[in-house]
C-alpha cells in the first residue's frame, strides 16, 4: 500500500526554525502536560518532548506515528487517532499545526471540549486575526470570549512550511480565564444570544442590544465607551466585557 504523503492528508511541515522556538516557549511558559496534535515527522514534538514534561501526540497517520513514537522517550506517547474525536486532559496544553481545511471543525472541538488549560496554534493568517479580535471580532470570538483569552503572536510566512501553502499563517494562543466572565451553565444561551445580536439590524450597537432585550441605559454606556471617528459602532467593535455585561444585564444575572 502506497505511503499516504503528508499532503495529501491536507497537512505543511513547520520547518522554520525560530517559529518552533517561539511555539516552544509559549508552551514552556504554561503549566501542564502537552498534547499535540497533528505530530507529523516530531518538527515540534521533539523540541516539546525536550521540556520533559508528559506528551501525548495524535497523529491521523499511523505509520508517520510509529516511526515518531519510536524516536521518543517513555514521557512522550504518540498514537494514531482523529484529533475530532480526542478530548485533551483536564490541564493540559495543546499544540497544533492545524490543517488549513480543516481549521474552523478542528477549533470548535476545541473550545467545546472542556479540561485543557492553554493552546498554541498555527492556523491560517486571517483565522488568527479574526479569532483574536484583530479588526473586529467575529461571531465565534464573541461567542466563547467569556471563557477563553484569545492572543495573536505572530505572522507566519508561508515560506516556514513545505509544501509551501497559498497563504501565510498565524500563530494564536487561546489561555482558559480563570476567572470566566459569565457562569459556564449560560454557555448555550448566552452563545444563542449573539448569534441573535450579530443578525440583527440596527442604527448601531445602542439599538441593536436594546432591540435584543439590553436596558436602554447599559446600551447607551457600552455604546459611549466603544464610539470611535469610523461611524457607527457595531457588533464586532465590541470587547469581551461589553458581552458580558451586556448579557448579564439582559438576563438579570
Amino acid at each position: 500500500m502506497p505511503r499516504t504523503g503528508r499532503h495529501e492528508l491536507g497537512q505543511n511541515f513547520l520547518t522554520d526554525p525560530a517559529t518552533i522556538t517561539r511555539v516552544v516557549e509559549l508552551v514552556r511558559q504554561r503549566p501542564g502536560d502537552i498534547v499535540e496534535w497533528g505530530t507529523g515527522d516530531g518538527a515540534l514534538t521533539l523540541p516539546l518532548a525536550a521540556l520533559g514534561r508528559p506528551l501525548q501526540g495524535i497523529e491521523v497517520d499511523g505509520r508517520r506515528a510509529r516511526a515518531l513514537d519510536r524516536r521518543t522517550g517513555p514521557h512522550v506517547c504518540i498514537g494514531e487517532g482523529d484529533i475530532l474525536r480526542h478530548a485533551p486532559p483536564a490541564g493540559s496544553v495543546v499544540v497544533s499545526n492545524i490543517p488549513f481545511h480543516l481549521t474552523t471543525p478542528i477549533l470548535r472541538h476545541l473550545l467545546s471540549t472542556p479540561g485543557w488549560q492553554a493552546a498554541v496554534l498555527l492556523t491560517q493568517w486571517e483565522v488568527a486575526r479574526k479569532r483574536a479580535g484583530v479588526g473586529g471580532a467575529t461571531q465565534l470570538t464573541a461567542q466563547w470570549w467569556p471563557w477563553f483569552d484569545f492572543r495573536l503572536d505572530r505572522r507566519v510566512p508561508a515560506a516556514a512550511f513545505r509544501p509551501r501553502p497559498s497563504v501565510d499563517a498565524g500563530l494564536l494562543v487561546i489561555d482558559r480565564r480563570t476567572d470566566p466572565l459569565l457562569p459556564i451553565r449560560q454557555r448555550d444561551r448566552y452563545q444563542s444570544w449573539v448569534a441573535r445580536v450579530f443578525g440583527s439590524r440596527g442604527r448601531g450597537i445602542q439599538d441593536i442590544l436594546v432591540r435584543n432585550g439590553v436596558p436602554v441605559p447599559t446600551a447607551t454606556r457600552i455604546a459611549r465607551r466603544r464610539t470611535s471617528r469610523r461611524g457607527l459602532v457595531l457588533p464586532r467593535d465590541l470587547r469581551p466585557e461589553d458581552w458580558a455585561e451586556a448579557y448579564r444585564q439582559q438576563v438579570g444575572l
